[in-house]
C-alpha cells in the first residue's frame, strides 16, 4: 500500500476532515465559503516534471529547484534545473525508508522521511550526508520561516523546531473558523504565511504561523487534465522570492506549473 492511502478526508463544506478507510473518495474540501476568501490561479509558465518523481518535498534556491521524492526503495533528494526539469544530481536514500518533505536551512538541505521518524542533513553543494535527527511523529512536509523550522505530520498540527537541535519548541493547530484541518502536507513560507497541500485534494490552505487560521485557500481545480491514478495528486509548492514566483506540482506529475494567484 502506498503512502496515506486508507484516509479520506472532509464531508460536505463544514464538516472535519476524517480518516476513513477508502481510497477513491474526493469529497469537497471543509472550507467556508462564505467566510475565509478564495483564490482562483492563473498559469503563467509551464515547465518539464519528471513523470516518475513521486514528489513529497520541493524547494527553490539559487536558480535551481531541489525536489525530494517518496515510495520505499524509490526515494531520492534532487538538484533540478528549472527551465528543462533535468536532474543534476541525485542522492538516493536506503530503500527502507520514504522520503518526504524537503528545505533549506543556510548551506544546509533537510529532508524528513514518513514513519521512519529519522530526518536527513546534507551539504546543499554535494549532498553529503552530514547527520541525522530524530522526531516523535510522522515526517510530512518541512519548511521555516528564517528562524525557526515548520514541519507537518498529516495532522491538523504544525510543529515548530530548533533548526540546529531539531527540538520542538512550539505547535499550532491548523483550523479554518474552528474546523481542524488535518492531512497537511507540503509545506512552503511565503510573505509571512505558510502554504500547506491538503492531501488528495486540489487545495493550498494559506495559514497565520501566528494562531493557526486558514486566511485563505487557492483552488487550483483543472490545474492537470488528466492523471495516471488516485495517487498522483497534487503535493510540491516552491517560491523564487527574488523574482517573487511561484510553483506547483504533483506526485508523478508530467509539467510543473508557475501560477499566480487570483480572487475567484
Amino acid at each position: 500500500m502506498n503512502k496515506k492511502q486508507g484516509l479520506c478526508i472532509f464531508a460536505v463544506l463544514v464538516v472535519v476532515a476524517m480518516l476513513a478507510g477508502c481510497v477513491e473518495t474526493k469529497a469537497p474540501l471543509p472550507i467556508n465559503l462564505d467566510v475565509t476568501p478564495v483564490y482562483g490561479y492563473k498559469i503563467v509558465n509551464t515547465y518539464h516534471h519528471d513523470r516518475n518523481a513521486f514528489t513529497e518535498g520541493l524547494v527553490f534556491d539559487d536558480g535551481f529547484l531541489y525536489e525530494g521524492t517518496g515510495i520505499c526503495g524509490e526515494s531520492t533528494l534532487c538538484k533540478v534545473e528549472l527551465e528543462t526539469g533535468e536532474v543534476l544530481k541525485t542522492y538516493p536514500l536506503p530503500d527502507e525508508f520514504f522520503g518526504e518533505g524537503v528545505t533549506i536551512w543556510e548551506d544546509k538541505l533537510i529532508q524528513l522521511t514518513w514513519k521512519s521518524q529519522i530526518g536527513f542533513v546534507y551539504d546543499k553543494a554535494n549532498f553529503l550526508l552530514l547527520r541525522e535527527f530524530g522526531y516523535p511523529t510522522e515526517g510530512w512536509g518541512i519548511t521555516h520561516d528564517g528562524k525557526h523550522l515548520i514541519m507537518s505530520d498529516g495532522t491538523s498540527a504544525l510543529y515548530f523546531l530548533n533548526p540546529d537541535t531539531f527540538e520542538e519548541i512550539g505547535q499550532i493547530e491548523v483550523r479554518d473558523k474552528g474546523v481542524p484541518i488535518t492531512n497537511l502536507n507540503e509545506l512552503e513560507y511565503i510573505q509571512g504565511v505558510i502554504y500547506a497541500n491538503v492531501w488528495r485534494t486540489n487545495h493550498i490552505a494559506m495559514i497565520s504561523p501566528e494562531t493557526g487560521q486558514v486566511v485563505g485557500w487557492i483552488d487550483l481545480k483543472g490545474l492537470l487534465s488528466e492523471q495516471n491514478s488516485s495517487e498522483d495528486v497534487l503535493n510540491g509548492i516552491a517560491y523564487d522570492e527574488e523574482q517573487d514566483r511561484l510553483f506547483v506540482t504533483g506526485k508523478c506529475w508530467p509539467t510543473l506549473f508557475e501560477i499566480k494567484q487570483n480572487s475567484t
